[in-house]
């Protein structure tokens, strides 16, 4: 029989456990704008690293340029040399992108000033490359040490002058003669040898002390005197091997430029200079026009006509003292052996006084 207790409702409770509401992805977006600027400062540092200063520089161009960006023409990307990609270096010559070396390309904007500087700043180098040449020569040639006292050398802006100075107990001439000694013949020849390699022009010129000449020809002194031993010098100087055409002035200064001043008759102030001269010296004598600025024209002349794989011009190179530009002078092209133009010693120099 069935109970008579009425059945009992089974009641199963189940807990359904929930999380906290969504709070929200705000700083998701603060988080990768920090991630981002961190990442753009590390690579502006990386590439400022490792940019070369002919790169900063085209960089800093296409900024100053921005209208060579809309002119079509020029080569793809993958033929440029900087990691911006930009126009030409001249409206007037070339459009789009130029492939080059920075070296060219800064030729390329020269002035005829900046060439100027350039080519003189080369020169004064040289020189000064010349005169530790021949330190290094006095020092290593016997002879020339012996007497390496008798003689100086000192860079000047007209070029390298060589003097050699008479010694109290043992000069080059005897008194009031222009008769080389035999050890003066010596030096002469060894210092020409070393001069002979290099293509720019020499000057040589005389110097007395003060003491006024005595006997003689009737109106002969220090400046004939003072001219015949600077020619007597240049006639060693080809009979050692130098061509006569390399000889651009030869000069009597008698007392004019005494290095003793407080002595007048001092040993020292009777000398004969020998002056390797630079371009613009030469061309100065010469009367022609400057020689820098000649050359500086040749060069911006040839530096417009590189193209975008050529070398920049030879000659910019160390080697010697060769000229920079192609010959300046009208005369430099005549044979070996012709005189060259040497103004009498009146015309070098008009006398102060008859000393």
């Amino acid at each position: 029989m069935p109970s008579s207790k009425k059945l009992q409702p089974i009641i199963i409770k189940r807990v359904r456990k929930t999380s906290h509401g969504h709070h929200g992805g705000a700083w998701k977006i603060a988080y990768a704008d920090f991630v981002t600027a961190m990442m753009a400062f590390f690579l502006l540092m990386w590439l400022l690293g490792s940019t070369t200063s002919g790169q900063l520089q085209g960089i800093a161009d296409y900024f100053n340029s921005p209208l060579h960006v809309a002119l079509p023409g020029g080569d793809g990307s993958g033929a440029a040399t900087s990691i911006v990609p930009g126009g030409g270096q001249d409206l007037t010559r070339a459009v789009g992108q130029v492939h080059g070396k920075a070296e060219v390309h800064a030729a390329r904007r020269m002035t005829i000033d900046d060439a100027r500087d350039t080519i003189a700043s080369q020169d004064k180098a040289r020189i000064e490359n010349l005169r530790r040449k021949m330190e290094t020569l006095i020092q290593n040639d016997a002879r020339l040490k012996e007497f390496s006292q008798q003689i100086r050398l000192e860079v000047i802006p007209d070029g390298l002058r060589v003097e050699i100075v008479d010694a109290q107990n043992r000069p080059m001439f005897d008194t009031g003669s222009a008769v080389l000694k035999p050890y003066m013949k010596d030096i002469l020849e060894r210092i020409g040898s070393g001069l002979n390699g290099l293509e720019n022009r020499v000057m040589v010129a005389g110097h007395t002390d003060a003491t006024p000449y005595g006997g003689g020809t009737k109106g002969y002194s220090n400046w004939e005197l003072s001219a015949d031993r600077a020619n007597a010098s240049r006639r060693e100087l080809v009979a050692a091997g130098m061509p006569d055409d390399k000889l651009v002035r030869i000069v009597g200064m008698a007392a004019s430029q005494l290095i003793d001043v407080g002595h007048p008759a001092a040993a020292v102030n009777r000398r004969i200079s020998l002056t390797v001269l630079t371009q613009e010296a030469e061309a100065r004598l010469s009367g022609r026009r400057p020689a820098n600025e000649s050359a500086a024209q040749g060069w911006l002349e040839s530096f417009k006509k590189i193209g975008p794989t050529d070398e920049p011009p030879q000659g910019s190179g160390d080697k010697g003292l060769a000229p920079l530009a192609p010959a300046l002078a009208p005369d430099a092209a005549k044979p070996a052996g012709t005189p060259a133009s040497a103004p009498s010693p009146a015309a070098a120099a008009t006398p102060r006084s008859a000393t």
